[in-house]
């Protein structure tokens, strides 16, 4: 029930004028300081609006914690606030800035680093007027960057001496993890974007990892997509720690493109990466709370390591198929696939083929069949949200991300300093203002009778994503192709069964088909990890994705039931900023900084 701190409910009847936002900034974040300092908790609450939120990614708390209203806050500073020793804070006056994205919001944002018991943190924070003059908090994050004592190596901190003649050799050992030296202390299980940018981090932490990808080459996965998909986010928006993308790379890049960088980026980086390389078995003691993992290679070599943590970087269900069980699948004649099997329209040339749902998938996959001059109907099942990428795209992440905008790490900061439930009532302005530049598409699907949604209580994508990832449509040209019937449209009842010929519809209407593709997504999260874990580790797994009652994501990046197993997963925007917080959590324990327990979502809150 998250409201924006709109100037009617400030109690304003106009944006109070502004002559230097560095220096309102300035004195409330003296005065902030001077409380944290002496641990006066009533002192930093009367510096907050009471609707406020601080939102704190492992800084204070060791968790992924967002608590709204000072009632919350109050509780989460007594318990942390002297706990953590919060000390050296500096506010950046060079970020204060006024910001104002709709007449009746106004805040000043700026940036801040800190330091904890621990390690540096980073926040942002937003000032909101009152009727007084006086400038509050609505919003304040915080954020853990880096561990005291151990620095990534990275600029002055580099390899210094010259290989002469021993490079080779080394990075052999280093591969095979030949020697005492050379095991393990994490073994990742996925050679995609996460697992990739997680063993980056590592490396240049100092711990040592291992990544394990069941296909022959790195980026396979991305290789074996449909060869007509691109990347519907934007190259600003994508970049991988310690290797952005270069100036000549394209806004949105093919995936084979991205197979091949994934595959530079992990030997430019000199990742240990085995290919062609499973995990078939992963047991954990319970007393030490190591893993013993069991690796077959592709020679058949079987090798056992022990390591103190285990990654699951295996994507969206693990790649494990979501197909809706239909009745007589069994009498069909045609070809049945998934979305995740699709490779070609190539491959169904001169067939008539149904496309089951449209999500992203359902569209790429119907556009690039029509595009090759195949007979293609899409099959809706359900409302979609759809925006353009032009106009959507610019609209939610225009400020951040795009060119000339602000470096990665700083955009990343400031996109995770809005709390995602605070996103919401913002989010139902920015769906109508896209809708609006979207209307000559969205009233010409409405016309041939697709079915339109605005997202989960009018966010559009961004709630869709949080809860689902799915259900949504970032529109590259299907959308008109729908509108001009060339790609048809079936959606006004729903599967009943299969017929030898096709799809047979509960209104008793059927289309024939040579091919059924279904565009319907993927399983439980949880299903590849139960299958290497085993019944009883996998019985102890919290839910995988979704939003929790604070509105951070579930299990992905934190805790995840099982002490010292982790799941890595998420677009490469995602990935590379919380990348970061896994191997941070990783090196705090191995240097005994951090014991696993965390600010816990069952702290009770009186």
């Amino acid at each position: 029930h998250a409201a924006l701190p709109t100037l009617e409910r400030q109690g304003l009847s106009a944006p109070p004028a502004v002559a230097d936002a560095a220096v309102v900034v300035q004195t409330w974040f003296k005065a902030f300081g001077g409380y944290v300092q002496t641990g006066d908790v009533d002192g930093i609450l009367s510096h907050f609006v009471d609707d406020a939120f601080w939102r704190d990614m492992l800084a204070l708390t060791w968790d992924f914690r967002t608590f709204y209203g000072n009632d919350r806050i109050r509780r989460f500073l007594v318990d942390r606030l002297a706990a953590n020793k919060l000390s050296n804070l500096q506010l950046n006056t060079d970020s204060a800035a006024v910001g104002s994205p709709y007449p009746d919001l106004v805040w000043i944002q700026a940036s801040f680093t800190f330091s904890t018991a621990v390690g540096i943190g980073s926040g942002v924070l937003r000032l909101v007027p009152t009727p007084t003059g006086v400038w509050k908090a609505h919003t304040i994050f915080t954020t853990l960057e880096s561990l005291h004592g151990f620095p990534e190596f990275t600029g002055p901190l580099r390899e210094q001496e010259p290989k002469h003649g021993t490079w080779v050799e080394q990075r052999r050992r280093e591969l095979e993890c030949e020697g005492p030296d050379q095991q393990p202390v994490v073994i990742i299980v996925g050679g995609g974007q996460s697992g990739l940018e997680l063993a980056a981090r590592l490396k240049y932490l100092g711990v040592k990892t291992l990544v394990v990808e069941r296909e022959a080459r790195i980026g396979q996965n991305w290789r074996k997509r449909y060869e007509a998909l691109c990347l519907h986010d934007t190259v600003w928006y994508d970049h991988m720690p310690y290797l952005p993308f270069p100036p000549t790379w394209p806004v949105f890049a093919p995936t084979q493109k991205i197979a091949d960088w994934l595959e530079n980026y992990a030997s430019a980086l000199e990742l240990d990466v085995w290919t062609s390389s499973t995990v078939t078995r992963a047991s954990q003691d319970p007393e030490t709370k190591k893993w013993t993992v069991e690796i077959e290679r592709a020679n058949a070599e079987r090798r056992s390591f022990v390591v103190n943590h285990l990654v699951f970087a295996v994507g969206f269900g693990g790649g494990t198929h979501n197909v809706p069980q239909i009745p007589n699948a069994g009498e069909y004649k045609g070809i049945v696939a998934h979305s995740g099997d699709y490779a070609r329209a190539k491959d169904y040339e001169g067939k008539k083929v149904i496309v089951v749902g449209a999500c992203t998938s359902g569209h790429d996959i119907a556009k690039d069949l029509h595009d090759y001059g195949v007979d293609v109907t899409m099959f809706q099942r359900s409302s979609t949200y759809v925006m353009s990428i032009q106009n959507g795209f610019s609209r939610v992440f225009g400020g951040l991300y795009h060119e000339g905008g602000p470096p990665p790490d700083v955009a990343d900061r400031l996109n995770a300093s809005f709390p995602n439930y605070l996103l919401k009532p913002l989010h139902q302005r920015v769906v109508v203002d896209i809708a609006e530049k979207d209307r000559e598409t969205l009233d010409g699907l409405r016309r041939v009778g697709f079915r339109l949604n605005t997202g989960i209580d009018g966010t559009g994508f961004i709630l869709l994503a949080w809860e689902k990832a799915s259900g949504y449509y970032f529109d590259v040209g299907a959308s008109q192709l729908i509108i001009d019937g060339k790609i048809k449209l079936k959606n006004d009842a729903q599967i009943a069964r299969f017929t030898q010929k096709g799809l047979a519809f509960t209104d008793g209407s059927a289309l024939d088909a040579d091919a059924v593709i279904f565009a319907t997504g993927y399983g439980d999260a949880r299903t590849p990890l139960r299958k290497i874990l085993g019944p009883d580790i996998g019985a102890r797994l919290k839910p995988i994705w979704g939003l929790d009652s604070e509105g951070e994501i579930r299990s992905v990046w934190r805790d995840l039931g099982v002490p010292r197993l982790w799941c890595m997963m998420g677009n490469f925007a995602l990935c590379r900023f919380h990348s970061k917080h896994v191997a941070l959590q990783i090196k705090a324990i191995e240097e005994g900084l951090f014991d696993g327990k965390r600010y816990s979502l069952e702290t009770p809150l009186e």
